[in-house]
């Protein structure tokens, strides 16, 4: 429901045996009025950043807090206290009111976090990680409920790119780590916010950004994990202090996604919850309560997140966040455990199986594959090089090529005809192999031949958008290159190809260096 077509009043009535608690980032809520913080594309008068579209952005936020109806919500992405106030008294306007509110007040930093509340505010309080005004400090607020002390911190670390390294994230998380510590043992408490960490970070690092020999901010610092594994909420009522239970494990893995970046999807955003909260006493989490928020106004027909939208680098005032709000409830009843811990079911299968069906409801494990091969959002996998090969579409993010991995493969996809894997879990690699048995070359491509394989140095007669091998056999060809022209009748040299489908086996070029016009 919109609440800009329903303007009705929510009850004030706060039911004392349950509340929720949500976290969103609004990505970039800022005024009109100039500050010399701004990012670049939201200074006034530049980049169609006006009072016109910033009145929009404000709408269209108020619009998803109230629709998400938290009696609780951290924020990430405001820019001041004074858009924060506006934000407020948009809200109370529209009957979706929030008496109690905090926000960070870093100087100089360009935004900061905050938080509404149903719910008195009894402290609040900053963590602060750095001088540096590009890095957030974390905001402690410590709130009333039914006379229980109830404390939300609301993060937003160091993103991953421009060189966003964990150390980075190591940082924010150690002083979070040492202010849990100086809590009572039985303080009650959410860490929420944009942590810029995937849930399954120690399996999921990229290596690009591994500056701390394989230590994460949120399976290590915050202790997520244990002997390598996800704690479970079976083990954390049993864990003392310091260690903590993430909410994404409550969900099917093909379903912990929460924010879209250049159409990959990710759990960034978290709610992670301590011991206290499964110890029978005062609040506890209500049970497989935790989800995504995913009105049909927030998504693209595609899947894709109804994000805010720039064309040619202005403001249009279309769209929303590139995240979705995360949202779960709590009691004042003892916890009652409804719901086996997660991870679900898993079934060791090889890739030959994931031909066999057209989708999977257990999660499958992939023993012992090697990435052979990998170009922009795409990578192929093999289990040995005679076995069949299948693609890791948009989902293979910090994978080496020569890599060795167990995989869980969550959702796979046929895409006309092209068999795909869309959302996996990684092991950490194994080791690094010999990758030149994998692929397949001028002596070793017999016909008819499968999908999702490698060519590699494979020369042929490009004529008719096909090429003509010395065998007298032939495959179409299609390049995803702009503006590639090769004249015909020339000889060729395929150095990488992917053997996709599309009406038939196809050979498909990602790169113009992955091809040689030979004569």
């Amino acid at each position: 429901m919109r609440f800009l077509f329903f303007l009705f009043l929510f009850s004030s009535i706060l039911f004392s045996n349950e509340f929720s608690v949500a976290s969103y980032n609004v990505q970039n809520l800022f005024d009109a009025k100039y500050q010399s913080s701004e990012y670049d594309d939201y200074i006034p008068g530049k980049h169609n950043w006006n009072e016109k579209t910033a009145k929009t952005k404000l709408y269209h936020t108020a619009e998803v807090i109230c629709d998400a109806n938290s009696d609780i919500i951290g924020l990430q992405e405001i820019e001041n206290k004074y858009v924060f106030d506006e934000l407020q008294k948009l809200l109370r306007v529209v009957g979706c009111e929030y008496k109690y509110s905090a926000i960070t007040k870093k100087p100089f930093s360009p935004i900061q976090v905050a938080l509404l509340s149903k719910y008195p505010i009894i402290l609040q309080r900053e963590l602060v990680i750095s001088s540096s005004p590009k890095v957030r400090n974390i905001l402690e607020v410590s709130v009333d409920i039914d006379s229980h002390p109830f404390i939300i911190f609301v993060n937003h670390w160091k993103s991953k790119s421009s060189g966003g390294k964990e150390s980075f994230r190591i940082k924010s998380a150690k002083v979070l780590a040492k202010r849990i510590f100086e809590l009572n043992q039985n303080s009650e408490y959410v860490i929420l916010g944009d942590l810029n960490s995937k849930y399954d970070a120690p399996n999921s690092l990229e290596g690009a950004l591994n500056d701390t020999n394989g230590i994460t901010a949120i399976g290590d610092i915050i202790h997520t994990y244990k002997n390598s594994k996800p704690i479970t909420k079976n083990e954390i009522a049993s864990l003392p202090k310091g260690f903590h239970y993430n909410l994404w494990n409550e969900l099917p893995p093909n379903k912990r996604w929460s924010h879209g970046f250049r159409n990959q999807k990710s759990a960034i955003d978290h709610i992670i919850i301590p011991p206290s909260l499964f110890n029978g006493h005062d609040i506890e989490y209500k049970d497989s309560s935790f989800g995504v928020f995913a009105p049909k106004y927030l998504m693209n027909k595609n899947g894709t997140i109804n994000r805010w939208k720039a064309t040619n680098g202005n403001h249009t005032g279309v769209g929303y966040s590139d995240h979705l709000p995360i949202k779960a409830f709590f009691t004042t009843k003892p916890f009652n455990l409804t719901k086996k811990a997660i991870p679900f079911s898993i079934v060791k299968k090889p890739i030959d199986y994931l031909y066999e069906v057209d989708s999977i409801t257990n999660d499958i494990l992939l023993e012992n594959v090697t990435v052979v091969w990998a170009r922009k959002n795409i990578a192929l996998i093999k289990q040995t090089p005679n076995g069949k090969g299948i693609v890791l579409y948009k989902c293979q993010n910090g994978l080496k090529v020569g890599g060795k991995y167990d995989i869980a493969v969550h959702e796979i996809k046929n895409y006309k005809g092209l068999k795909e894997i869309t959302s996996i879990t990684p092991s950490k690699l194994k080791c690094i192999v010999n990758i030149t048995p994998f692929y397949k070359n001028s002596k070793s491509l017999n016909f008819p031949i499968n999908q999702n394989e490698i060519l590699k140095d494979v020369v042929g007669v490009y004529k008719n958008h096909k090429i003509y091998f010395a065998s007298g056999k032939s495959l179409p060809i299609f390049f995803k290159i702009k503006n590639f022209v090769i004249e015909e009748d020339s000889k060729v040299k395929i150095l990488y190809g992917h053997l996709g489908y599309y009406k038939g086996v196809e050979i498909v070029i990602y790169d113009k260096n992955d091809i040689e016009i030979m004569e």
